[in-house]
């Protein structure tokens, strides 16, 4: 049996879904510490296995810096309404949206290697992978670009 608030412990530590957060623990026996091991181990799997799936779904998010001259619009997909509407996946699309106007990244590839302005402990595809992790779906970041005012639009 699950220990719920170890489950609720284990999920806000982690940021991973509850199903896994809970299977860690089952097969743990509710040991936090083998739970987050467990956790690291099945997470690789998890990705590649949604790595595999198809994106429907998303949004389009934007930023505007205060100054009224920088901006940038990022599209990230994934497979659902569900998760594309949820607020969460909402503020991860803001949260990318200001990273590619604050560091100018020229291509998905480039943002997806740069460390996170927010948490320099980690780069974009860390938190890239937390979110699908989180949501339980494939989400991928497509393409994005950035305005400076009085450039002109290639």
């Amino acid at each position: 049996m699950v220990d719920f608030e170890k489950l609720k412990q284990l999920r806000e530590e982690t940021g991973v879904s509850f199903l896994l957060c809970k299977k860690a623990l089952e097969e743990s026996k509710n040991d936090i510490p083998k739970a987050k091991q467990i956790l690291d181990r099945v997470a690789g799997k998890e990705l590649e296995e949604k790595s595999k799936r198809s994106t429907k779904s998303g949004g389009l998010f934007s930023y505007v810096h205060h100054n009224g001259k920088v901006a940038s619009i990022v599209e990230i997909l994934c497979e659902t309404d569900f998760v594309s509407g949820n607020l969460e996946f909402q503020e991860f699309g803001h949260e990318i949206a200001l990273q590619v106007a604050s560091l100018y990244p020229k291509n998905v590839k480039e943002l997806l290697d740069q460390e996170y302005v927010k948490d320099q402990s980690k780069k974009i595809n860390e938190l890239l992978n937390e979110n699908v992790l989180k949501f339980g779906e494939k989400i991928q970041i497509s393409r994005l670009e950035v305005w400076n005012l009085g450039e002109k639009v290639k």
